[in-house]
């Protein structure tokens, strides 16, 4: 059993090993989260850059269902830069809590998602993670269809998927990527009790 000692050399000896496109990739995500805590609409071209490049470092790393997620990202992006320009004066959907029906899409988007990402995993690619990568990817896909409604739950989705990413990622080496999701990990677990804050708020008034 490795030490408390060995994982911080094993963790310096891989941050030493990060390429400059992984330190790029991360810093136009912190750039990209940050930019949309203060409500920026430069979020949206700093994450496309950012995604773009780490669809190349996933695929390099074999992690192929993930960088499917990247390219959704990516379109949902150019959508949400469009529709901020064009619609940045209107109302937003309110916040509100996942009903019973949509707790059964999410089930679906989650499940059916990771048998279909696995039998695409072992079928076409060389996959050697196909279950944690394909539970990973359905697991976010569910989280962004809940953020998409603006349902508080999309927080819980998104940080199932963050909290298997995390050790995924430093299994394939990407240290930098792990310390990014990490990172996302925390901010989604204070956009979780922000938007509960905002409902209860909404909810009295």
């Amino acid at each position: 059993m490795q030490t408390i000692q060995q994982w911080l050399q094993l963790f310096t000896e891989q941050v030493s090993q990060t390429s400059f496109w992984e330190w790029a990739a991360v810093l136009f995500g912190v750039t990209e989260v940050l930019l949309a805590k203060v409500n920026n609409i430069w979020l949206y071209p700093t994450g496309i850059i950012g995604t773009t490049i780490g669809i190349y470092m996933l695929i390099m790393a074999g992690l192929y269902a993930e960088s499917a997620l990247s390219v959704y990202y990516i379109v949902m992006s150019f959508y949400g830069w469009y529709h901020w320009v064009k619609k940045r004066n209107e109302a937003r959907v309110n916040i509100s809590r996942a009903t019973k029906q949509e707790w059964v899409t999410v089930a679906l988007i989650v499940f059916v998602g990771w048998v279909l990402f696995y039998f695409l995993l072992t079928r076409f690619t060389t996959s050697t993670v196909p279950v944690w990568d394909a539970w990973v990817t359905s697991t976010a896909w569910a989280g962004m269809w809940l953020l998409a409604k603006r349902k508080l739950e999309n927080w819980i989705l998104l940080n199932v998927s963050n909290l298997f990413a995390i050790p995924l990622l430093f299994h394939k080496h990407l240290i930098m990527f792990a310390a990014l999701t990490l990172f996302l990990f925390i901010v989604a677990i204070f956009g979780y009790f922000d938007w509960r804050a905002k409902l209860k708020t909404a909810q009295v008034s």
